[in-house]
C-alpha cells in the first residue's frame, strides 16, 4: 500500500513517505552532515547496544540461575567480597589500558589524515598557482597537465582510504574514473569473480556481524587473498606519477624556481610519511596476548559476580548483575571497536567525508586563475573597494594611495592604538551588562 497518495475526505492533506532504514541506522559509515536531537544517553546509532545482546542475555540467563540455586540452597557457594575488591580493581586498571591504548590510536589515524589533507592542499598550491603554463598550445598541455597532476592528489587519498580498509583495487566506484587510466599492478589484478562474488553475503551473517560474532565476521583481507597476481601498493603507485609530473615541469622550465621545488619535495617526503603512519597503525594493534588476557579477566569477573553479590541482593542478583556486566562489556567492546579506526562502522574515522573535503578544497583552487601577474591585476580592481586599514579607517585603497608613506606607518600604527582601545571598551561595556542583570 502507498501511503504517499492516502486522502481522507474533506481533509486536504498527504501523508509523507518515511523511510526507516533500520540496518544504516546501526551500521556505519557515520552521516556528518546528520545532527540527532535526541539526547546522547538516549542515541543508538553509533552505540555498542545491539552487540551487547547476545553476551547480556547470556549473563542474565546464568545469573538467573546462580540465583535461583542459591535461594533454592542447591548450592552454596560464599565468596568474600574481598575478592570482589581486588578483581574490581584489576579489571579497573586493564579497562582504563584497553580504553586509552585504542583511543590513542584512534587520534593517531585522525592525526594522519590531517596531515594528508594538508599535504594535499599545499601541492595543489604548489601545482596550479607555481607552474607557468606557455603561450599557445602548449599552454593548453600545460593547463591539462596541472589539471591531471591535481586529479592525481585526490586519487592518492582516495587510494590511501581503501588501503586502510584492505580494498586493493581500482574497480571502486570513487576510484575507477581516478586511477582508471594509471598503469598499476591493481589494476592488472582484478579479475571478474572479484566484482560478482558467487556467494553474496546471507542474512543471518549480516545479523550476526551486527551482533558482533565473531564466527561471522569476514576476514577483512579477504580480498586480498582472493588475489591471483600481485596488487601492488598503489598509493606509492599514484606518488610515483605525481613525482613524475613535477620532474617534467621542471625539465620544461614551466617550474623554475628552486624553493619551491625544494617545498614541492618536502611534501612528497611528508606525505609518504604520514601513510606509513596511518598503515603502523593499521598493522600494530594490541598484542595479542594483552587482548585474549584482558578479555579473560572480564569475563571471569563477571561470572563469578552473583556469587558475590547473592549474599547482599538476594533476587535483586539479576538486575545488579546485568548493570555491572552492561558496564564492563561495554568499555571493552568500545576498546575493540576503536582499536582499527578506519574501517566503515559507525565510530570508525569518516574517511569518506575526508576524500571528499579534499576534493572540494582541490576544486576550488583549481577554480581560480592565478597566473603571472594576476595579484597586481586584483591590486588594479580593488583600488575603490578593498579598506586596507580597516577598522581604523574606511577608506578605500586609492585613497590611501594619495597619501605619503609616512602617513600610511603612522595610520599603521594608531591601528594597533585604536585596535586596543575598542576591545578594552567592549570589555568594559560587558561588564557593566552583567552587573545591570545581576539581581538586586
Amino acid at each position: 500500500m502507498n501511503t504517499g497518495d492516502l486522502h481522507v475526505p474533506n481533509v486536504d492533506f498527504k501523508i509523507p513517505n518515511v523511510d526507516i532504514n533500520i540496518d544504516g541506522y546501526f551500521v556505519g559509515p557515520r552521516a556528518m552532515e546528520k545532527h540527532s536531537k535526541w539526547p546522547t544517553f538516549m542515541r543508538l546509532h553509533g552505540s555498542i547496544t545491539p552487540r551487547m545482546l547476545l553476551p547480556m542475555f547470556i549473563i542474565t540467563l546464568w545469573s538467573i540461575i546462580v540465583t535461583g540455586q542459591e535461594e533454592a540452597n542447591i548450592i552454596a557457594v560464599g565468596v568474600s567480597s574481598i575478592l570482589l575488591t581486588v578483581l574490581g580493581f584489576v579489571v579497573g586498571l586493564s579497562l582504563s589500558f584497553r580504553g586509552s591504548t585504542a583511543y590513542e590510536r584512534y587520534m593517531e589515524g585522525r592525526k594522519c589524515w590531517t596531515a594528508l589533507t594538508v599535504q594535499s592542499r599545499n601541492l595543489a598550491r604548489y601545482i596550479w598557482v607555481h607552474v607557468l603554463e606557455r603561450e599557445g598550445d602548449q599552454g593548453k598541455e600545460d593547463l591539462m597537465a596541472k589539471i591531471t597532476a591535481i586529479n592525481l592528489i585526490h586519487a592518492l587519498a582516495v587510494s590511501v582510504k581503501h588501503q586502510l580498509r584492505f580494498e586493493p583495487y581500482t574497480f571502486y566506484p570513487d576510484m575507477v574514473s581516478l586511477v582508471g587510466h594509471l598503469d598499476t599492478f591493481a589494476k592488472a589484478a582484478e579479475h571478474p569473480g572479484l566484482q560478482n562474488p558467487k556467494h553474496p553475503i546471507s542474512r543471518w551473517k549480516e545479523i550476526g556481524e551486527c551482533l558482533g560474532l565473531n564466527m561471522a565476521t569476514s576476514n577483512p583481507r579477504k580480498a586480498i587473498k582472493r588475489s591471483i597476481k600481485p596488487v601492488g601498493n598503489l598509493p606509492y603507485e599514484v606518488m610515483l606519477d605525481l613525482s613524475a609530473y613535477f620532474e617534467m615541469v621542471i625539465n620544461n622550465g614551466t617550474l623554475s624556481s628552486t624553493i619551491i621545488y625544494g617545498q614541492v619535495l618536502n611534501a612528497m617526503a611528508a606525505v609518504t610519511d604520514t601513510i606509513a603512519t596511518a598503515n603502523r597503525v593499521l598493522a600494530t594493534p594490541l598484542p595479542i596476548g594483552y587482548a585474549t588476557l584482558i578479555s579473560q579477566v572480564v569475563v571471569l569477573y563477571i561470572y563469578i559476580l552473583p556469587f558475590q553479590l547473592f549474599p547482599s541482593f538476594g533476587w535483586n542478583t539479576i538486575p545488579a548483575t546485568m548493570v555491572a556486566a552492561y558496564i564492563i562489556l561495554g568499555l571493552e567492546a568500545m576498546g575493540n571497536e576503536l582499536e582499527i579506526p578506519f574501517g566503515n562502522n559507525v565510530n570508525d574515522l569518516p574517511l569518506n567525508n575526508f576524500c571528499d573535503e579534499i576534493r572540494r578544497d582541490l576544486d576550488v583552487v583549481m577554480s581560480s586563475y592565478r597566473a603571472d601577474g594576476s595579484f597586481v591585476d586584483l591590486m588594479k580592481r580593488s583600488e575603490r573597494v578593498n579598506k586596507v586599514l580597516w577598522p581604523l579607517s574606511n577608506s578605500p585603497q586609492g585613497d590611501w594611495k594619495r597619501r605619503s608613506k609616512e602617513e600610511i606607518r603612522s595610520a599603521l600604527k594608531a591601528k594597533v592604538v585604536v585596535g586596543e582601545t575598542r576591545r578594552l571598551s567592549a570589555e568594559r561595556q560587558s561588564e557593566e551588562r552583567a552587573v545591570v542583570m545581576l539581581p538586586v
